[in-house]
């Protein structure tokens, strides 16, 4: 005898060898033996044999009419060889029952299992949603198969028109386009970004790129809701000064300025003004809510997408030609001796007189021209004074990290400039460490590190920038982010509040209002500020800062590389000249550009190399070269161990405010954590077609 079985939701056949009970000893067709009970037992018999049963079941199940099946059966509950008389009727044998069950069992839509061998059949409206449903997606799926054989192709099809780029950021992975391109991609054996790109869905590795960082940090566009400004206080003094700012020429968010009195007995005062949009924004207004959902205007090479709706940065923007709403931190100086002897901390209107510009000074403000006296340019007696004063603040720094283990900051010599017109990029090198450049970048330490003392010492909490050694003293740097003043070893100052960058970090916003509470209210200033001792939101500013921060340097640094890339087959180079930086990492010498080179062998740090580009891929931001032969090798002196670790430490790469270069050249000398890796310090710098340079020295920080 044979039994046709139902066994954990699959129909099996099989001779039975005994029975005890309600339990039958049965074998299967392929050799394996069974224990079924009676229960699961739907068909007991003699012939056919079990494995040709089950293979002439499956032939009749294929010709059985299922609607014509649904229409014979009874709307009740039925037992299966009930509707098998109906639709069989005297040809109803082993095989007929077997091939309905299996008929039935596959098509829940028609008929519901309502226990072993029991069923019902589906309602008609039920029914016709199922069977509608059926059809869809059987269209679908001849629309996603003639979407996956053109692009297989190399045919961009028409449904893909519009949905190429989100096809590749934050596709619907259950789309019918998604799975064609993922089908197609695989059967040609590339990624589904370069099939994209070969069948002109995205129109350039560019696009792409800037398209997947637009869908996670601003899904919704980068656009600005229409918002009012408020108004500035009434009682705004103004200042008695005439300022001037020091920026790029493409520089559009001036956010500071500086001033210079001469007084009596060879003193004179300093003012370091920085824009004002806290007087005009309040806590939890809309601009703020605008502020804190981006935390931070992004910089890429070409492009910018700024933290402040444009109304806004005009309206706060140090600009030439009129009064300024600005924070200002006056400084009396001894000329003989640079010492400060007395400051001061202001909210008040400034009037800018001048926007001067890195481009047109540079060549004509050095070091030579300052000892002499010599040229012709605006604010020269100004910045003949600020001069000497940039630099006695820069070896007070050095002589406080001498305090701390230190060794004095190295300065790199060269520095570069993006600019992008449509798809062509021009990369131009630029000194680093000019007169402007450094009284820029020490006057802004200067303010962090006094405002940062000025909210300590009025019990009002601010965001600082730390960073200490932690074990030995000598031990590894860490660089931390935190609401309490502590020590930045790195830059040689007691503490260090962001406060410069107003317009374009919200760190610095937070902490001129902050500020502003201590210039209005004094010793109740605690009590006034927006932000409270152990104010828990303040925490989370600092951590949204940080994580977004970092995001957003990270996508300015692939740009910068994917520029170097393309500035490589722009310019048709074949072979390069790089320097070593260790093992197989080499820089490049015409554009800041890292590479790796398999099998470089060991040269000395610094040794030039002439390589081979023998590809460049700005889809995966890669390119791959071989060594040609060795230029030159360097000159190996002592000393130079802490110029080593100096380049091998990783510093943030992006950072517009004007001290940044200074803090990351400050926090690159430092010593390398163990286990950290080499590399970044020479990440391309902050530079676009807007905003190339905020500063000279701005770099990443």
């Amino acid at each position: 005898m044979n039994v046709f079985f139902e066994e954990s939701g699959s129909f099996k056949a099989g001779s039975v060898l005994s029975r005890q009970g309600d339990a039958f000893q049965v074998e299967l067709p392929g050799g394996r033996r069974a224990k079924v009970r009676a229960k699961d037992v739907l068909i007991e018999f003699e012939k056919p044999t079990a494995a040709e049963l089950m293979e002439q079941a499956d032939t009749v199940a294929q010709d059985i009419d299922l609607d014509f099946l649904w229409e014979c059966a009874p709307e009740d509950e039925f037992p299966f060889a009930t509707l098998g008389a109906e639709y069989f009727g005297d040809a109803f044998g082993a095989v007929e029952r077997a091939a309905l069950v299996l008929r039935m069992h596959g098509s829940p839509i028609y008929f519901r299992r309502k226990g072993r061998g029991q069923y019902q059949r589906a309602p008609e409206e039920q029914l016709k949603m199922a069977l509608a449903s059926l059809e869809r997606k059987r269209q679908q799926a001849l629309v996603q198969q003639g979407y996956e054989e053109e692009l297989k192709a190399g045919r961009l099809p028409e449904g893909f028109q519009s949905k190429a780029l989100g096809l590749l950021t934050k596709p619907d992975k259950n789309s019918i386009e998604y799975k064609a391109l993922e089908a197609a991609a695989a059967a040609r054996g590339i990624s589904m970004a370069r099939l994209m790109l070969e069948c002109g869905g995205i129109s350039s590795p560019r696009a792409l790129h800037e398209a997947r960082f637009l869908s996670e940090f601003f899904p919704h566009g980068t656009g600005f809701p229409a918002v009012t400004i408020g108004e500035l206080p009434e009682d705004l003094p103004q200042a008695e000064i005439e300022a001037f700012s020091i920026d790029d020429v493409t520089t559009t968010e001036i956010d500071d300025a500086f001033s210079v009195e001469h007084l009596s007995d060879g003193r004179v005062r300093i003012g370091i003004h920085i824009a004002a949009p806290a007087l005009g924004i309040e806590r939890g207004d809309a601009v703020d809510a605008i502020a804190r959902g981006r935390l931070s205007t992004v910089y890429m090479p070409g492009d910018k997408i700024t933290m402040l709706p444009d109304g806004v940065v005009d309206r706060f923007t140090l600009a030439e030609g009129g009064l300024r709403p600005a924070l200002s931190l006056y400084s009396i100086v001894n000329r003989e001796t640079q010492e400060i002897v007395a400051s001061e901390t202001r909210a008040e209107l400034v009037y800018v007189k001048n926007n001067l510009r890195h481009n047109t000074l540079d060549e004509v403000v050095n070091e030579e021209a300052l000892a002499n006296g010599t040229g012709d340019y605006p604010h020269k007696e100004d910045i003949a004074v600020l001069w000497p004063f940039a630099q006695a603040l820069f070896e007070k720094r050095q002589v406080a990290r001498a305090g701390y283990g230190l060794k004095r900051e190295v300065q790199r010599n060269t520095d570069f400039n993006f600019y992008v017109e449509g798809e062509h990029i021009s990369i131009t090198p630029r000194r680093r460490g000019s007169p402007l450049d450094t009284i820029v970048a020490e006057l802004a330490i200067l303010a962090n590190s006094t405002w940062g003392a000025f909210l300590h010492d009025h019990g009002v909490p601010g965001i600082y920038r730390s960073q200490r050694a932690f074990g030995a003293p000598t031990g590894p740097k860490r660089t931390r982010m935190q609401t309490t003043a502590a020590p930045h070893e790195g830059l040689g100052v007691a503490q260090y509040a962001w406060s410069t960058s107003p317009l374009r970090r919200y760190v610095d916003l937070v902490n001129q209002w902050q500020l502003i509470a201590c210039v209005q209210h004094g010793v109740t200033a605690k009590l006034a500020a927006p932000f409270k001792p152990k104010d828990a939101d303040l925490f989370a500013v600092v951590q949204g800062f940080d994580d977004t921060y970092t995001a957003y340097a990270d996508h300015q640094r692939r740009m910068e590389y994917f520029w170097c890339l393309r500035w490589l087959t722009q310019e048709n180079k074949k072979q390069v000249v790089a320097a070593v930086v260790k093992g197989d990492l080499v820089r490049l010498e015409d554009v800041p550009l890292l590479l790796h080179v398999p099998g470089l062998g060991v040269h000395a740090r610094g040794t030039r190399l002439m390589l081979e580009v023998m590809s460049v891929d700005e889809l995966t931001v890669e390119a791959s070269v071989r060594l040609l032969h060795v230029v030159d090798a360097p000159t190996v002196t002592s000393g130079t161990e802490e110029e080593e670790e100096a380049e091998e430490e990783i510093i943030d790469a992006t950072d517009e405010s004007a001290e940044s270069e200074a803090e990351a050249q400050a926090e690159a000398d430092t010593a390398p954590a163990e286990g950290e890796q080499p590399a970044d310090t020479d990440a391309p710098a902050s530079a676009d077609q807007n905003e190339p340079k905020q500063h000279a020295t701005e770099q990443g920080q």
